[in-house]
């Protein structure tokens, strides 16, 4: 993976160098510089900081076509006019290509990362809900596409012509309205469906599974009392927990209390069910050892109204850890788990989600057991594919049943050793769900993070039994999909729940050609059921421009959304190729982009020299970031199992969340100005910014390390660890003292700002200069060269250009 052996002789670039590398501008040729200047090259701390003082200051109003929104790192209202906002979602580019020769000539994907359910700001509105009565919404007789802001109304408003097919439509008596001097309707500002780019339909009958409406979503907890759960006081926490955590399940808007109803199962080789019903005086249990043909053992009393049976709840989470306090069982089971919750879904006749705590590699007799196949000599070889496989297609199966009855699973593990992330998740991944792990968990250092993405995943917003569908106009169509769900088919996106924080990442191809005048139109619409019950469609449109003149695409790519494409693309390649094969790829395509950019937009006059197009200049940056990611390249302490969850992880995440993910961001604290509320400016992610006398604080989304230099003034260690020196700081904590002093207020505000930014609540580290754990921190140094044979950036756009100058050649 290392590209040292193409480049000569090492501290001198001249040869395969020539001329500085250029952005942009095109001075004379100097003389080739003796090293490349890490500050003359692209720096996203420079992009950033620039977005957001060119674009932070001003909302981002949606009613034009194609326009590129600010960059995810910068902080900035939405305006909908008639465009979804790019929260909801984020294109590769806003101006595409009007033909396929042209597309396949740029080689940029044209590509759209979407987030139906995302949250908003409380500054922005939420979508409005359209209620069309019995009728439902209104829709293109052909297609089926929903009634948008880009439905044209001729005839006096008689009919409308479908902005995705053409086909013209009569529209339903009670919709009629007419036509003001321009053609629009008079009506226009007072439907959402006509004048906003994101809205929602309530759904009639016709919406939902065996034509009847759905009956409100249940929640069942399943907890792992095998001996290892048990003794490491798990069973207790969640036990603890649940007792609280109940009264916050979600609920829709105005309600007094959440239609949500819940179910307890426990677990080691057996399953116990628990009637919880509010007529009894004690919870009562019941065992099923016959796990190989799995039954719920009881129907009423099993999911309950948490008010109503709030005493015999309470009653139950009280005994179960005392029940299992002197267990001996090792062994558990898994696979039963996960059917004896969509049994008892299928019973209820309600759609819902598992969540599972789970410690150990299911190897009890039973469905879906699992062996240890865990195998570091695979790396590097052509069989390494195999480790990202599930190992056996139960599991495949599992998923489908569920999807079918809306039956979501998030997993909560808590591994010692190997426990198969790659088959375990399978259900999870198909069905929606999350994975969370907290590998060595151990109760002081990870309660808090254990517990607050435990909160944040009871409460967040989810849909159940959801559909999504992607219609574009015609020349282009929806041909790729990536993320967490299922297809039965090529055009239905089947999830049994979706939250939040999911995202589902679309490919288009074209299929004929478009027009500059028309543009192109993508419309996803996404069919679920909320926490209530209610049966919903979220609807959401963009409008993008279309050229004919390939410096138009250059001019308009996000490459963030771009790096998070092909970071999703990468790692879904790792299950049939070699690894090292999806990286020479992912170099090959970049190489392309950038050569073909150069070739045709550039001006002549630069021969030799790098030049990259203004909008993508950071994507060697970035790109290289994906390379030299455990999932493909692996530094020696990653897991088999750490390298399959970070692939489900990526696939689902948004824009934001690859971005700091793959470049993370870093602070430095003793810069921290404490009088104010914002945050140090950010440096660059590279061994040479750090200084010995300073203290950094480094974030990617999943950990937080905070990095103390050997030369440290002893105040600012008194002040933030409450010890006198250096060599007394402990490394064991995972939390910060709470001390009364501006800089401990000032550093855990900013950790906890940091956290409620991200999704998952993130693990704090501290790291000591000239300590072990150091080598952990320097992976994330994602400018410098990698341990595991990756190329620093200097390196790496060295070896671009060279590519580069390959293909021109």
């Amino acid at each position: 993976g290392s590209f040292g052996q193409v480049r000569g002789p090492q501290p001198n670039y001249g040869g395969a160098y020539p001329g500085t590398p250029n952005y942009g501008s095109q001075p004379g040729q100097p003389p080739p510089p003796k090293r490349l200047d890490p500050d003359s090259i692209p720096s996203p701390i420079q992009v950033i900081e620039d977005d957001r003082s060119n674009r932070g200051s001003e909302p981002f109003v949606t009613g034009v076509r194609g326009q590129v929104p600010p960059l995810v790192t910068t902080n900035f209202l939405v305006k909908d006019q008639g465009n979804a906002s790019p929260r909801y979602i984020r294109c590769t580019s806003y101006n595409i290509p009007c033909t396929s020769d042209m597309a396949k000539q740029s080689q940029v994907p044209l590509a759209a990362v979407i987030k139906p359910l995302a949250t908003l700001p409380p500054e922005e509105t939420l979508p409005y809900l359209v209620d069309h009565g019995e009728s439902g919404p209104v829709r293109c007789n052909r297609c089926k596409a929903y009634m948008c802001p880009f439905m044209q109304f001729i005839e006096g408003g008689r009919r409308f012509q479908c902005c995705f097919c053409s086909c013209v439509t009569e529209v339903p008596p009670h919709y009629f309205q007419h036509l003001d001097h321009t053609g629009k309707r008079v009506d226009f500002y007072d439907r959402p469906e006509l004048s906003l780019g994101s809205y929602e339909f309530l759904a009639t009958v016709d919406y939902c599974k065996n034509n009847k409406f759905p009956s409100p979503p249940a929640f069942i907890f399943m907890i792992d009392v095998s001996y290892n759960a048990v003794k490491s006081g798990l069973v207790r926490l969640i036990c603890e927990e649940l007792k609280s955590l109940l009264d916050y399940l979600p609920r829709e808007g105005n309600m007094e209390e959440s239609a949500i109803r819940v179910g307890f199962v426990t677990y080691n080789k057996v399953l116990h069910f628990y009637n919880v019903k509010s007529s009894l005086a004690q919870p009562q249990m019941m065992v099923v050892s016959d796990v190989a043909d799995m039954f719920v053992p009881l129907l009423d009393g099993f999911l309950v109204n948490v008010n109503e049976s709030r005493t015999v709840i309470a009653s139950l989470l009280d005994q179960i850890p005392e029940m299992f306090a002197d267990t001996r069982e090792t062994e558990t089971v898994f696979a039963p788990v996960i059917q004896a919750g969509l049994e008892a879904l299928k019973a209820a006749e309600c759609a819902g989600k598992l969540f599972i705590f789970h410690t150990s590699l299911p190897i009890a007799e039973a469905p879906g057991k699992l062996k240890n196949r865990d195998d570091k000599k695979l790396i590097n070889t052509d069989k390494e594919k195999t480790l990202f496989q599930p190992q056996t297609n139960f599991y495949n199966n599992l998923a489908k049943d569920c999807v079918a009855q809306g039956c979501c699973v998030d997993l909560f593990l808590f591994p010692n050793q190997y426990l198969d992330v790659a088959t375990l998740g399978v259900v999870t991944y198909q069905t929606g769900g999350s994975i969370y792990k907290y590998a060595y968990f151990q109760l002081e250092i990870d309660q808090d993070r254990f517990l607050n993405d435990l909160r944040r995943d009871v409460q967040k917003e989810v849909g159940f039994d959801a559909v999504m569908r992607v219609r574009t106009s015609t020349g282009i169509r929806a041909t790729d999909f990536f993320g967490a769900f299922y297809m039965s088919n090529t055009t239905d996106v089947e999830m049994a729940g979706l939250d939040c924080d999911k995202t589902i990442t679309v490919e288009f191809k074209h299929d004929d050609k478009l027009s500059e005048d028309s543009g192109a139109l993508l419309q996803c619409a996404l069919l679920y059921t909320s926490c209530a019950g209610q049966r919903r469609l979220r609807i959401h449109n963009l409008s993008l421009n279309c050229c004919t003149q390939l410096a138009d695409l250059y001019r308009n790519c996000e490459t963030d959304t771009l790096i998070n494409y092909l970071a999703k693309y990468a790692y879904r390649g790792v299950l049939g190729s070699p690894v090292k094969t999806v990286r020479d790829a992912l170099i090959n395509q970049c190489a392309q982009i950038l050569a073909c950019y150069r070739k045709n937009c550039a001006s002549p006059s630069s021969a030799g020299q790098l030049i990259l197009p203004e909008c993508m200049k950071l994507l060697p940056v970035y790109l290289n970031c994906v390379l030299k990611s455990d999932v493909l390249q692996p530094g020696l302490e990653v897991t088999t199992d750490d390298r399959a969850y970070i692939r489900q992880l990526v696939t689902s995440m948004d824009v934001a969340e690859t971005n700091v993910f793959f470049y993370p961001r870093l602070l430095p604290l003793t810069k921290a100005d404490v009088d104010s509320d914002s945050l140090p400016a950010a440096i660059r992610n590279s061994e040479e910014r750090l200084s010995k006398g300073d203290m950094y604080l480094l974030e990617n989304g999943l950990n937080i390390f905070v990095w103390v230099g050997v030369n440290v003034q002893q105040g600012l260690i008194q002040n933030l660890f409450g010890v006198s020196s250096f060599s007394q700081i402990s490394n064991a904590s995972s939390t910060l003292p709470v001390l009364e002093n501006p800089f401990s207020k000032k550093v855990r505000s900013i950790v906890d700002m940091l956290q409620v930014q991200r999704s998952r609540y993130m693990k704090l580290i501290i790291v000591k200069q000239e300590d072990k754990l150091e080598m952990l921190f320097k992976h994330f140094l994602v400018e410098d060269k990698s341990l595991s044979g990756g190329a620093s950036y200097v390196d790496f756009l060295c070896h671009m250009h060279k590519e580069i100058r390959q293909l021109l050649s």
